[in-house]
């Protein structure tokens, strides 16, 4: 009995079970007349996934979502199967490939090509994130299959698989000759395994995109009006329908949110503070920092209506034992805060002379909250309690000023590193 597959038959996602369907001897057919934005909003599809995200894999036993999941799922059906390697090493080799696949390549190639498409904000610092994130994990891939025709082994396997999948929607759409001319052997890694009879025969011919999408238009063209004419009998004018992105299936969600204009933090009241002006004074002030940076610099440029200040403690501190770890943790966050540069300026804190290290930090953003599309797009803000600072508590106010001048003791323990975000 074959299993049901609900998704579109263009969807990359539901391919990668096609695929391991092929290497695999498994039966596996779409579901029927699925229509993305209708089907998947249907009780009986949301019974099968309740947040209606798409593919799901119909088995004997029960649903199964998340493509990843169904992938091995199928992989797993075959006993022995060499998708899943020769040993416990090689298939933790590919675990790790998947993984690298799901968290470094296909979320940044959504985030450079979602926006220009229309299907979320489009915002121009954030798009310059995904691009050098997508840089430096290719650079990282490239250098592994530099001496390695797979992934994993001599062989396809699971993680090829879903890496190529992955990788053809970034080809077909955003990652064009340009980009990948730097990376040689991603390009043959990548045409290697596409051109494979069992690739091949479900993703069919791939043709590189030779051009980025331009961002899609913010609002339609107005339409001229038409002279009034007498009013006569006949038949009411249809209105005519505008043309909008159609869902895209690799985003796997319910309903794609409409673009807005322009970041929300760009329509505020003009404020007093010019932050490039305090990042200028903070990175110049060489001597005397307390006073000319702090006393005569910070607090008469601060404007609490048009900015607010910002603690935050990482929740999770006793997992701190390794010092190189924990400052790789601080260098991630403050590398992917990148998009907020324009609107932030903060200070993270190592606390600590030995393990478990302290993480601290003081954050500044534009805005009387912390800016919705920071909370969205950086994952590690949920890693950390945020708390505002009562500037006129005076104890939370000198706590402020150790953190931008990194005070040592700080809290009567010294520092491991302090890193500065400007």
């Amino acid at each position: 009995m074959a299993l049901i597959l609900h998704a579109g038959n263009t969807n990359k996602n539901a391919l990668k079970a096609l695929i391991a369907a092929e290497y695999s001897g498994v039966q596996v057919e779409f579901a029927k007349n699925f229509e993305m934005g209708v089907t998947n909003k249907t009780p009986e599809f949301l019974k099968m996934n309740p947040i209606g995200k798409v593919p799901v894999l119909e088995t004997p036993e029960g649903p199964v979502f998340e493509s990843n999941a169904i992938a091995r799922y199928i992989t797993r059906l075959k006993a022995d199967n060499p998708l899943f390697g020769s040993s416990t090493y090689e298939y933790a080799l590919i675990e790790q490939w998947i993984d690298f696949s799901a968290s470094e390549i296909d979320p940044n190639i959504g985030r450079w090509l979602y926006p220009r498409l229309g299907f979320i904000t489009y915002l121009p610092p954030a798009e310059e994130f995904a691009i050098s994130s997508l840089k430096r994990a290719f650079g990282a891939l490239n250098t592994h299959l530099a001496s390695n025709t797979y992934l994993v082994g001599h062989s396809v396997t699971l993680a090829d698989i879903i890496m190529a999948c992955n990788l053809s929607y970034g080809f077909k759409t955003v990652l064009t000759k340009n980009f990948t001319k730097e990376f040689p052997h991603v390009e043959r890694y990548f045409w290697t395994v596409v051109n494979q009879p069992k690739f091949h025969k479900i993703l069919g011919d791939i043709e590189q995109s030779e051009s980025v999408p331009p961002v899609a238009s913010k609002k339609p063209a107005a339409q001229p009006k038409e002279p009034a004419k007498p009013k006569a009998k006949e038949e009411p004018k249809k209105a005519a329908k505008k043309e909008e992105p159609k869902p895209n299936e690799d985003l796997e969600e319910e309903e794609a949110p409409k673009p807005k204009a322009k970041n929300p933090l760009d329509l505020l009241p003009p404020s007093k503070m010019v932050l490039d002006e305090w990042k200028r004074l903070y990175s110049n002030t060489k001597s005397n920092f307390r006073e000319v940076a702090i006393d005569n610099g910070f607090w008469k440029m601060y404007d609490p209506e048009g900015y607010s200040l910002w603690f935050c403690d990482y929740k999770y501190n006793d997992e701190n034992t390794v010092s190189f770890v924990t400052l790789n943790k601080v260098g991630g966050f403050l590398q992917r805060m990148d998009l907020a540069r324009k609107y932030a300026f903060g200070k993270m804190l190592v606390i600590g002379s030995e393990a478990p290290f302290k993480v601290k930090g003081l954050w500044l953003f534009r805005g009387k909250e912390i800016p919705k599309f920071v909370m969205d797009e950086v994952y590690d803000m949920e890693l950390y309690e945020w708390k505002e600072v009562d500037i006129n508590d005076e104890a939370q106010k000198e706590r402020v000023n150790q953190m931008i001048e990194d005070h040592e003791p700080f809290e009567g323990e010294p520092l491991l590193d302090a890193k500065c975000f400007k």
